[in-house]
């Protein structure tokens, strides 16, 4: 092994994206991050200012240019990828026949504030970096953070279902699946701000209480349960249906304006739910009584 390929070598496990810059601009050993920072291109035998544009100091086109920025701090750019900036600082290599040294610079590069699409985009680990690299400690505190911060997505998500599932049972009946006496006010408080008529429809069951009393309460539940399906079989997609009491019934219907349809609705519920209900051998008979009423369109306010 050469003096400049042991010194880069060396060099190159302290300062994984160091590069040996010869007196002729070319590269002559590159830390293993860079070379795969610059993969598929190899950058030993390359010139480093084709590989690199500088920012900062600003007109840098030669050797000469490069090697007068010793010490200094240098902003650069791949050209091969115009949106990764590195920050980077460069020292004199002094020729030294006797190791072997051609002389050059050497300079030390690294993505400064960018690491963060570096990583992404060169599919680095930990590893690329030096050991004492703070990079490699900020990484594992942007893993820990991309991981509270998913985490709390999902808890966030969990708790929103929660609450939509919560006021969803605050609006159902339990029984029939409807709305309950609350959802009902609520629509029919949007209902009377709004400018558009709509109607309404009471439905109280009748002879419900003698299926309730003689047959018992299953029997009555089950009866409630065929009732309510029946009448959703009858009502528009925007018609709400509420259950308002225990044989009590709401339907209220967006857009009605007339009276005769709105008595067309009323006789083919009081049809449904007069049709027998089977339980088992048994069967339930009911009816219904229904009022109904007409809100015109008003004009707006």
């Amino acid at each position: 092994m050469s003096a400049v390929a042991a010194l880069g070598a060396l060099l190159g496990r302290l300062c994984p994206m160091i590069a040996l810059v010869g007196p002729t601009g070319h590269v002559l050993a590159a830390g293993p991050t860079l070379e795969r920072v610059l993969a598929p291109r190899a950058p030993v035998g390359a010139r480093f200012l084709e590989l690199f544009e500088v920012l900062r100091p600003h007109g840098v086109a030669d050797m000469a240019g490069l090697a007068a920025l010793e010490g200094a701090r240098i902003r650069l750019r791949l050209r091969s990828g115009g949106r990764h900036a590195l920050k980077g600082v460069l020292c004199r290599l002094p020729a030294n026949g006797a190791l072997g040294l051609p002389g050059g610079v050497v300079v030390n590069l690294s993505f400064g504030i960018s690491v963060v699409e570096a990583v992404r985009d060169f599919g680095l680990t930990a590893s690329d970096f030096a050991a004492t690299d703070p990079t490699s400690e900020m990484l594992y505190l942007l893993e820990a953070k991309s991981a509270a911060m998913a985490e709390s997505r999902r808890l966030n998500r969990r708790l929103d279902g929660a609450r939509k599932a919560a006021q969803e049972q605050a609006l159902s009946d339990p029984l029939t699946g409807l709305r309950n006496r609350r959802a009902c006010d609520l629509a029919l408080d949007d209902l009377c701000r709004a400018p558009e008529p709509f109607g309404l429809l009471h439905v109280d069951l009748d002879f419900f209480k003698q299926v309730n009393d003689g047959c018992g309460h299953a029997a009555g539940d089950l009866v409630l349960q065929v009732v309510a399906r029946r009448m959703l079989a009858q009502a528009r997609p925007d018609d709400i249906l509420a259950r308002v009491g225990g044989d009590e019934f709401v339907l209220l219907l967006p857009g009605m304006d007339d009276i005769p349809a709105l008595e067309t609705v009323a006789r083919r519920l009081i049809a449904a739910i007069e049709a027998p209900v089977s339980d088992g051998p048994a069967r339930h008979r009911v009816s219904a009584s229904i009022g109904g009423v007409l809100r015109p369109a008003r004009a707006e306010a």
